[in-house]
């Protein structure tokens, strides 16, 4: 203590001198540093299976995979191998397909107004794409996909084993009316 009273002595200043009482500009201005203003970066922290794989651009890669919307595809692995079903909807981020019917899974879901019950509902669950197959109605054979031009030049894909062509036209054109047919028999 005694070392700081002769500091303060030697400086001429009075342990009283600052208290209350404002520094004049001289005293206390020091050189002007640069701020870099920074975007805030919120970052979620994602569970290691939640997260992406994403391109440099930050969006997830898409994968190409061997099935599309409304292809009949059999299971060929899993709880739900051998059955068959139509393809409802795609995830491509992470090779997926829902498939109708199929890998049932229950979801309790709560009262949403004051007096409704909760209900136990069924949803389907995502197969991996690798765990299906197509599948030929026809022929009732599951196959792998190939890829051929067609004469008037449009690219096709079709079953290798049977050699049925799926993309081509009038395929699509049976699948619509189907589908037609099937909404106006069930109303």
């Amino acid at each position: 203590m005694a070392a700081l009273q002769s500091s303060m002595a030697a400086l001429s200043l009075s342990s009283s001198s600052f208290l209350g009482q404002r520094l004049s500009p001289s005293l206390y201005a020091a050189p002007a540093l640069k701020t870099e203003e920074k975007p805030c970066l919120i970052v979620m922290k994602l569970k290691r299976w939640e997260r992406k794989e994403c391109k440099p651009n930050s969006l997830p890669v898409l994968h190409k995979m061997h099935v599309k919307l409304g292809d009949t595809v059999k299971v060929i692995s899993g709880r739900e191998k051998g059955k068959i079903g139509e393809v409802t909807r795609i995830f491509k981020h992470n090779s997926t397909v829902i498939v109708k019917d199929l890998n049932l899974k229950t979801k309790h879901v709560k009262s949403r107004e004051e007096g409704e019950q909760g209900q136990i509902i069924k949803v389907e669950g995502p197969i991996h794409s690798s765990n299906v197959m197509l599948y030929s109605k026809e022929k009732e054979v599951a196959s792998r996909v190939g890829h051929k031009i067609l004469e008037d030049g449009t690219r096709a894909r079709y079953l290798i084993k049977t050699g049925e062509v799926i993309d081509s036209k009038e395929n699509w054109k049976q699948r619509v009316k189907e589908k037609e047919t099937a909404a106006t028999a069930a109303s």
